[in-house]
């Protein structure tokens, strides 16, 4: 009876420590595609401040 106790708390165990770590890299993984958008974000941002402002399209517009 005792062993299956003991047996029932190190599959329970196990089996936490998996899922913890399956949080872990499910969190890690958008952690890092949230860092390549925002990086992607700039980039296109700088892009569009850096490039020819004479287009008649913009939302804005010349002055």
């Amino acid at each position: 009876m005792v062993l299956k106790i003991i047996g029932a708390i190190v599959v329970i165990w196990v089996g936490l420590a998996i899922l913890g770590w399956l949080i872990g890299a499910f969190f890690s993984t958008l952690s890092t595609i949230a860092t390549i958008a925002v990086v992607a974000a700039i980039v296109y941002f700088l892009y569009k401040a850096f490039s020819n402002g004479d287009k008649q399209n913009d939302v804005i517009g010349r002055y």
